[in-house]
């Protein structure tokens, strides 16, 4: 009986170790720490769904975290602040857009560079944006445009 119940503890750490490094291995792959770099800022009228450490992307890599989400009590837009890694410089004409992963994913920044040689400033601002467009309000104007017929 001793010799069995050393077996099952045996067995039950190397079942945890296993557990352990499969769950290190997943969040490395899936690549969930926040990027540490310099700072830049967005004005977005509507962010629906966009929360803070929401991933900032090129082309659909990961370059950037968002950090902060307020709002601009005199135009009542919402300042969005991230974190981009050093090695992007961004130029100046950057567009920035809130968007998701399909229908129902989480919401990130998608960063359209431009091609102005000017780059932007650690803590400078991305000025050419799109705020997220709800599923709700493209239905109500698809069903609009169905009934008017």
């Amino acid at each position: 009986m001793k010799g069995r119940s050393l077996v099952e503890t045996i067995m039950g750490a190397v079942v945890i170790l296993v557990a352990g490094t499969f769950l290190a291995y997943a969040y490395d792959s899936a690549n969930l720490r926040p990027v540490e770099g310099y700072e830049l800022k967005a004005r977005f009228s509507s962010i629906d769904g966009l929360s803070t450490g929401a991933d900032v992307r090129i082309g659909g890599v990961k370059i950037g975290t968002v950090t902060d989400r307020a709002i601009d009590f005199e135009t009542y837009e919402v300042v969005v602040s991230m974190s981009v890694t050093p090695e992007i410089r961004l130029p100046i004409d950057t567009f920035a857009e809130v968007t998701g992963e399909g229908l129902i994913g989480n919401k990130y920044i998608k960063l359209d560079p431009g091609h102005d040689e000017t780059k932007l400033a650690p803590g400078g601002e991305i000025t050419r944006t799109k705020g997220v467009v709800s599923i709700e309000e493209l239905l109500g104007k698809a069903i609009f445009l169905l009934s008017e017929d």
